[in-house]
């Protein structure tokens, strides 16, 4: 032949159009032998970068969820809180407005007695100055009745008081 030797003296049967020469398998080797030396070299990195763009993607949405489970969470305490919240305020309310109307019962009540003890001491007052006013009266009618008559008759008639001493 021509002196090369062929695929087909290391491989004892044909394999057809792809018998390559032993030159070119010594070039292929080394050169696959670097291939594969880089990419084993630059396989990790890739690894990594791949690994840190699935946790920048997956990890992020894993975070993304537990804040959104955390703010879930939160919300729900939040919601509770403000409801007992309203509840108290409810509460209070409710006795303030109870308190409210027995404060006003008593004060309607205290009012009340007041104004029972002002028109007790008014009537009182009112009856101790009739009694004064008719015991005056009473001397005075006797001191006009008596001018009246001396008036009338023309002469001076004593009052009952003078015509009984």
């Amino acid at each position: 032949m021509n002196g090369y030797i062929t695929a087909m003296d290391l491989i004892p049967y044909p394999i057809g159009p792809l018998n390559p020469k032993v030159q070119d398998l010594l070039l292929a080797l080394p050169l696959f032998a670097l291939v594969y030396v880089l990419i084993a070299r630059i396989l990790p990195r890739m690894n990594r970068v791949l690994a840190a763009r699935d946790d920048a993607i997956n990890g992020t949405r894993e975070r993304t969820d537990a804040v959104r489970a955390r703010a879930e969470r939160e919300r729900a305490q939040t919601e509770a809180l403000l409801a007992e919240a309203r509840h108290d305020a409810a509460r209070i309310r409710q006795d303030a407005h109870e308190r409210g109307a027995t404060l006003i019962v008593e004060a309607r009540e205290d009012g009340q007695r007041a104004r029972e003890a002002v028109l007790a001491e008014g009537r009182a007052r009112v009856e101790s100055e009739r009694a004064a006013a008719e015991v005056e009266l009473r001397i005075a009618v006797s001191e006009l009745a008596s001018d009246l008559a001396s008036r009338i008759v023309g002469e001076p008639i004593g009052t009952p008081a003078q015509h009984g001493s």
